[in-house]
């Protein structure tokens, strides 16, 4: 693998990683490569220094990654937390009981629940807001394993 900084005719930078030096080489005039940022097709590689991985950067990821991940948790924790305190949990039948708080047919509460994806996208075309919730931040035991 090999990551190359790129740039595009915006002059907006971004990173990508390719299977080999060569793929930037075959992709690029094939317009497969897109900047994230406005979509141009139009990229070069821009200056890159070579990254030498050393025993002491390795242990200076490591202990970033770990930061990272505890702070990650923390942040979980506290939405499942409030999602618990704030939320009614209406299993299977949340796509009715939003759609039922949507019409002004039950009172206004904030609930989370399952909803199937052909569900979700009616609920989306009736205007219904509502948002995906991953299984991670739902609150313990009130997920779809249950």
């Amino acid at each position: 693998m090999i990551k190359y900084t790129l740039i595009c005719d915006a002059d907006h930078e971004f990173e990508v990683w390719f299977s080999k030096s060569s793929d930037f080489d075959d992709q690029a005039p094939k317009g497969l490569i897109a900047c994230p940022y406005c979509g141009s097709t139009q990229v070069e590689k821009g200056i890159m220094a070579p990254n030498v991985s050393t025993s002491r950067k390795k242990e200076a990821a490591a202990i970033q990654r770990q930061k990272a991940m505890t702070m990650m948790n923390k942040a979980a924790e506290k939405i499942r937390k409030e999602i618990a305190e704030n939320c009614d949990y209406v299993g299977k039948t949340f796509a009715s009981e939003a759609r039922a708080i949507h019409y002004g047919e039950k009172p206004e509460r904030a609930i989370y629940g399952e909803a199937t994806p052909k569900e979700a996208a009616d609920l989306h075309d009736e205007g219904v807001g509502i948002a995906p919730l991953p299984n991670i931040l739902s609150p313990k035991g009130k997920s779809k394993a249950n």
